[in-house]
């Protein structure tokens, strides 16, 4: 049996501890279905990740939901996300937040995260094909910084980018990672905290060197 969209919402995300209102408010009004290939549809409210094809995947909706409600998103802020994919945590935001600004590697994968934007009717979300490694300057500061591939350490224009009192979202990592979250409290200071093992793709480009 197809699982639905408030089901998703009540078993997958209420019940883990998702509580922040925007995040599951969110969650209701951005349909995952939009963002994965057709075949795929049928399955857009699982409590898994799914293809998006070429060894990529949108990530399962709880982990979607807990990263954003680890960012403690506000609706001024402007937030840089590492790693477009289909588009979806970036459609996640962007309906909490002022502004989302997303790079991604890949091209396919930007112009495909391009459309489905689109055809969500997401227009608060810009984004460009690039080497995440190193952030979007000419926009920082950001208020919040997540990324959706795995770096083995987060780079440091990323953290030169992060507003003071902001946060920085990361998991680290080869295989199977570490979600870090860094509060950024000083020019170069930063409290860490450690939180889920996670499985991400890996950040490629100047972060694997």
């Amino acid at each position: 049996m197809n699982v639905s969209r408030e089901e998703m919402i009540e078993n997958q995300l209420i019940r883990r501890g998702i509580s922040d209102p925007m995040v599951l408010q969110a969650m209701r009004e951005i349909d995952r279905a939009l963002f994965i290939p057709e075949e795929m549809q049928e399955f857009a409210y699982e409590d898994r990740p799914l293809s998006i094809g070429n060894g990529q995947t949108i990530s399962q909706p709880f982990i979607v939901a807990y990263m954003a409600q680890e960012l403690k998103l506000n609706r001024e802020d402007i937030i840089l996300e590492i790693g477009t994919g289909c588009g979806y945590n970036a459609a996640i935001m962007a309906n909490i937040v002022n502004h989302v600004y997303s790079i991604e590697v890949i091209e396919w994968l930007e112009e495909y995260a391009s459309e489905n934007l689109k055809k969500a009717g997401i227009k608060n979300v810009t984004t460009r094909c690039e080497d995440g490694y190193k952030g979007w300057p000419e926009k920082a500061p950001f208020d919040a910084i997540t990324l959706t591939a795995a770096p083995p350490y987060i780079p440091q224009p990323l953290k030169k980018q992060l507003a003071i009192g902001g946060r920085l979202l990361a998991p680290v990592g080869r295989a199977r990672q570490q979600l870090k979250l860094l509060e950024k409290t000083g020019d170069d200071t930063f409290i860490e905290n450690r939180l889920l093992m996670v499985s991400f793709v890996p950040m490629t480009g100047e972060a694997q060197k």
